[in-house]
């Protein structure tokens, strides 16, 4: 271990966030319950770590110094750095989706006026699974990050659980007492990441006390209302940056980031059917509509700078940037794994088929019955997409615990 965590604790958590070596990124978008298409590549890249390392009990906490989601990204962040392997995680979502998701009776006009949700039944059921642990917790294994918007000061907030942060135990404000990251509950960073406007009520978390004892309290909405429902640049940006105290060298054999999404998805509309939208509906997929712009400048950034041995493209004028590098060196070595939720991807790399009807609803992130369809198109796209290759042998090397 080196300097900078000498005088920490020697814990799992710790040697991955400070030991010596290459270091390894997981990041996981948001996507309601989609989110079992990221399980379906999960359980692939563990498979092949797992014949790699030649220890058939790996999880992926062993292996990824860093893990961060977004959202249903949160969920699964969380819970593999709680040590949970992805077969466990499958069979928690499945109880999770349909027990979540139980729409209100207060329901009007499509989330419009109340939410979609009610707010008890996920509240539970995340706390089935990681009970009163804190962010502090000596449970979680490796680095865990999770994303979300305060949206009462227009910020987004990164909670993760690096002890070197000023944010992580001590007072952070002259006139205010900041509740420590490493007390906040699991369970309340989840519901806050998970919060979609219009599906769920925002989060209320105290955030500080102020001189007087009063309490001060954040509104935190889902971590997708923001440039960062694909968390890859800004867990990069937390892993580099020294400020937040990671500190981890930049480089292609030094850092690995890898990108798991769950079914980019964006309708094509005809121009008169867009100027007949009514007014409330077109603001909502105009955000819906940012956010998909959002992740693909994301993925674009972190293509250009990076080590991409499986670039997406980007558009029709710069392709997929396979012969650009932002500056003389890579940055980092860079994956990401996706199945886009359009009739031609879908046939022409699948061979699968959906009528216009069901593959509408296949793109919807909050319908738990329709997981068997996608399980099936994430295990087909994980087969095609994950290689051995993707992963160089500079970051098979990993502590055993």
């Amino acid at each position: 271990m080196n300097d900078i965590a000498a005088s920490l604790p020697d814990t799992p958590r710790n040697r991955h966030l400070f030991g010596p070596g290459p270091k390894r990124i997981l990041a996981i978008d948001g996507g309601g319950v989609r989110g079992v298409i990221s399980l379906t590549f999960l359980s692939r890249i563990q498979t092949i770590l797992r014949v790699r390392t030649g220890n058939p009990h790996l999880r992926l906490s062993d292996y990824f110094d860093l893990i961060g989601g977004t959202s249903t990204g949160a969920i699964i962040a969380a819970g593999l750095a709680l040590g949970l392997t992805v077969e466990h995680l499958i069979d928690i979502y499945a109880s999770l989706a349909t027990k979540g998701f139980q729409r209100t009776s207060r329901l009007v006009l499509g989330g419009l006026i109340a939410p979609k949700f009610k707010e008890g039944p996920l509240a539970a059921a995340v706390e089935q699974h990681v009970g009163n642990e804190t962010l502090g917790s000596e449970k979680l294994l490796t680095g865990l990050a999770i994303i979300a918007k305060r949206l009462d000061t227009d910020s987004v907030w990164i909670f993760h659980n690096n002890p070197r942060d000023k944010y992580y135990g001590d007072e952070t404000k002259p006139t205010h007492k900041g509740i420590p990251n490493k007390d906040y509950l699991l369970r309340n960073l989840i519901r806050a990441s998970t919060a979609a406007p219009s599906y769920f009520t925002p989060q209320s978390i105290e955030v500080a006390r102020d001189d007087y004892g009063n309490v001060v309290r954040g509104a935190f909405v889902d971590g997708g209302v923001s440039p960062h429902n694909n968390p890859a640049l800004l867990l990069f940006m937390l892993a580099t940056i020294k400020a937040y105290g990671y500190r981890w060298p930049a480089g292609a054999d030094d850092l690995m980031l890898v990108s798991v999404g769950n079914g980019a998805a964006g309708d094509v509309l005809a121009q008169d059917r867009v100027a007949r939208i009514p007014s409330s509906y077109l603001g909502v997929r105009a955000l819906m509509s940012m956010m998909l712009d959002c992740g693909q400048l994301n993925q674009a950034l972190l293509q250009w700078m990076s080590r991409c041995p499986n670039p997406w493209p980007i558009d029709s004028n710069i392709g997929d940037l396979g012969q650009e590098q932002l500056g003389s060196n890579p940055l980092l070595h860079y994956l990401r794994y996706d199945v886009v939720l359009e009739a031609d991807w879908l046939k022409e790399k699948l061979d699968l088929s959906f009528t216009p009807k069901r593959l509408a609803e296949i793109k919807l992130f909050d319908r738990p019955d329709l997981s068997p369809e996608w399980l099936n198109i994430g295990r087909r796209s994980a087969e095609l997409q994950v290689s051995d290759s993707h992963f160089p042998a500079a970051f098979d090397a990993i502590a055993t615990f």
